[in-house]
């Protein structure tokens, strides 16, 4: 599909490389060089999707994806040289949909682009069946998009709570990670089992009286998660 793709990349010489993979692929590219014209465009423009560099001048990458999340479902994927784990917990939580680390070929940037725009135009598969779910001492409404641990809200992304959203149709049911990928969109094959670990990691500081011993999102040792009512009151 034929997308517009703002891309926010300060180095100029990359910045073009991907521009021209991107205008091959059918899209249409505008780029900027710092983090205040990408949140200038992106609110202009409103694109169908960011490909986001997250060390620029002026607003990083990390306070531009904060910002324009709050203002708009616009597709992220960000571009990022820093692997440490922090920071790809921090990118995630913000609400960015994909990351790619530097260096990285332009052929797989596009596929992830690819990848994005696909899963985005047919949307997520939906859990079955409306309404609110009580798991223990989370609750998950389904309709509201709104999570809840012993009644209080907590913020998840939309990764996080298509997770959640699966899961909690079927308590108890172990999903392998790359079930629980058909529940979320846009992360590219190579990256799936990190990407749905970080989800999963950032999941458990957020619902989880103790996110080191989690009592409710459980792993299961080489086969995947499941959601299961324990530590209820």
């Amino acid at each position: 599909m034929r997308a517009q793709v703002l891309v926010a990349e300060d180095d100029h010489r990359q910045a073009e490389v991907i521009r021209r993979y991107l205008t091959s692929e059918g899209h249409d590219a505008v780029v900027v060089h710092d983090g205040r014209a990408a949140l200038a465009e992106g609110r202009r423009l409103r694109p169908d999707l960011i490909v986001l560099d997250v060390m620029m001048p002026g607003l990083d990458g990390l306070q531009v994806c904060r910002t324009l999340r709050q203002e708009s479902d616009v597709l992220i994927l960000m571009l990022t040289a820093r692997a440490a784990e922090d920071d790809l917990l921090l990118g995630l939580e913000l609400g960015a949909d994909d990351y790619l680390t530097k260096p990285y070929s332009p052929r797989e940037l596009v596929a992830r682009v690819r990848t994005l725009l696909r899963r985005a135009s047919r949307g997520a598969p939906e859990p079955a069946g409306p309404g609110p779910r009580r798991i223990g001492r989370l609750g998950i409404d389904l309709e509201r998009h709104h999570v809840t641990v012993d009644d209080v809200r907590v913020e998840c992304t939309r990764g996080e709570f298509a997770i959640l959203a699966a899961m909690a149709d079927q308590p108890d049911r172990v999903f392998s990670r790359a079930q629980l990928l058909h529940h979320t969109r846009g992360i590219d094959r190579s990256s799936t089992e990190r990407t749905i670990d970080v989800h999963v990691m950032n999941l458990r500081r957020k619902i989880e009286a103790d996110p080191q011993r989690p009592a409710q999102l459980l792993t299961v040792y080489g086969v995947g998660y499941k959601l299961t009512p324990g530590g209820a009151p």
